[in-house]
């Protein structure tokens, strides 16, 4: 049988993760092949470890080589860049978590996750505070503050995400007195790295408006409404020392 390159690629693909290729059939019987099927799911399982270190953490290599193995053989990467590789981890994750006993293991993939989005996200141009000097509150009320593609947040109403994954990401230990309480979290992305801290539920709130596309007085009566004792000013200016949002934007 003849395959086009394109046929070829997609036969070899399937191959490679152990499904029907009866066209490849002549190359697949190969015990080389076999090799080089287990090197690229090796490759695989890597590139996940380090994707998401923190669930490694929490869960022991021994664990994590076998969900990662399963993952792989069932999801291949569709980007060469490995670093890009695992957006359906954390879904995978969420069906795993509860044999385990920890239900907070999908969350703490989905933080991995993000700073692996934010670390690979492109550059954009940010807002600073020098920008709104001399504007009015009539330019504030209209302006649009949407989110670079560089940042990432999540707010967590279940358990605290964010302190169990900074603790595993940064081998710190957990304290048994940390209160287990809901709990929010923002990372962000420069030429430095990756930022990342805690997030009250009225700011995540005020971002989930802003990347729906609603004003700065709609986001951030949203924001008062979900959480009336939210410190506006400061919330604004720590949105805008992690150059959270591209150059304000009018109606």
């Amino acid at each position: 049988m003849n395959l086009s390159l394109g046929q070829f690629q997609d036969a070899f693909v399937e191959a490679l993760y152990q499904r029907p290729a009866p066209a490849l059939a002549s190359l697949t019987e190969q015990a080389a092949f076999a090799v080089y099927r287990n090197t690229v799911l090796c490759g695989c399982v890597e590139a996940l470890r380090a994707n998401f270190p923190s669930v490694e953490t929490l869960v022991g290599t021994g664990w994590m080589h076998d969900a990662t193995g399963a993952y792989a053989q069932q999801t291949p990467p569709d980007d060469a860049r490995l670093i890009r590789y695992g957006a359906g981890f954390p879904a995978f994750m969420q069906a795993l978590q509860a044999s385990q006993d920890v239900p907070y293991l999908a969350d703490v993939a989905r933080l991995d996750w993000y700073w692996c989005e934010v670390f690979s996200a492109h550059q954009e141009p940010y807002l600073t505070l020098s920008d709104l000097a001399g504007m009015t509150a009539t330019d504030l009320e209209r302006g649009h503050l949407a989110p670079r593609s560089c940042v990432r947040w999540q707010w967590f109403d279940a358990h605290p995400a964010y302190s169990l994954w900074r603790v595993s990401r940064e081998g710190l230990p957990w304290s048994a007195d940390h209160p287990w309480v809901a709990e929010g979290a923002l990372l962000s992305g420069d030429s430095d790295g990756v930022s990342h801290q805690p997030l009250q539920i009225g700011a995540c709130a005020f971002l989930d408006a802003c990347a729906a596309g609603q004003s700065l007085q709609v986001a951030s009566q949203i924001a008062q409404q979900t959480q009336p004792d939210l410190d506006f000013s400061d919330l604004l200016g720590r949105l805008l020392q992690a150059k959270a949002f591209l150059p304000l934007t009018f109606a």
